[in-house]
């Protein structure tokens, strides 16, 4: 017997390749955003970092950039995410550390991967995104939010491809330690086999 595909069953497939189309691009901004929010730095959800505690990636992120310690506890004692963010990007450059420019893309990395790899739930979502291109969605055009994501779909998304290499990373299987070293599994002998009645 010959199975047939209606029209109206084939209609309900159209949908399911529009959802594929979409899901090249995901495009988030506020931490509350349903679902991808929490792709924001300025979700609120802990980081250990660095041997310390911090409320969220921005924090932990933005520890890095003060040169003085006054400074820095100053930024972190923000009320919010968005204040902390605000704080570190109003800084003086004397107050900056020297080599900031140089370490940013890398520290952010690391706080990514602390965040990603601490928390199964966020864990899980950013790997749902498959090989979408992730960009963080500016409204206001600023130099700061042309270089983290893209206004109107102008700037270098750098909080976009820092995340979509954590997803590649978190996608290769965790090796043991031996087989980092180099020190595989010895290899064991072949057994004989015993006939059982």
């Amino acid at each position: 017997m010959k199975k047939t595909i209606s029209k109206k069953a084939q209609q309900k497939k159209q949908p399911e390749k529009v959802e594929a189309v979409i899901a090249e691009e995901i495009k988030f901004y506020r931490a509350n955003e349903k679902p991808y929010g929490a792709l924001s730095n300025l979700y609120r959800r802990g980081v250990t970092f660095e041997n310390e505690v911090f409320a969220t990636s921005e924090h932990a992120y933005q520890a890095g950039k003060a040169r003085k310690k006054a400074v820095r506890d100053w930024i972190l004692s923000a009320p919010t995410p968005g204040l902390v963010a605000m704080a570190a990007h109003g800084l003086y450059t004397w107050d900056i550390n020297s080599d900031w420019s140089k370490v940013k893309f890398d520290r952010m990395r690391q706080v990514l991967r602390a965040k990603f790899s601490q928390h199964e739930d966020l864990r899980e979502l950013l790997l749902s995104t498959g090989q979408a291109r992730l960009v963080e969605a500016g409204t206001v055009d600023s130099p700061v939010n042309r270089v983290w994501g893209e206004v109107n779909g102008k700037g270098q998304n750098m909080l976009g491809v820092i995340l979509m290499e954590v997803r590649e990373e978190l996608r290769k299987p965790v090796r043991s330690k031996k087989s980092r070293s180099g020190k595989g599994p010895k290899s064991v002998p072949a057994r004989r086999r015993v006939k059982t009645a």
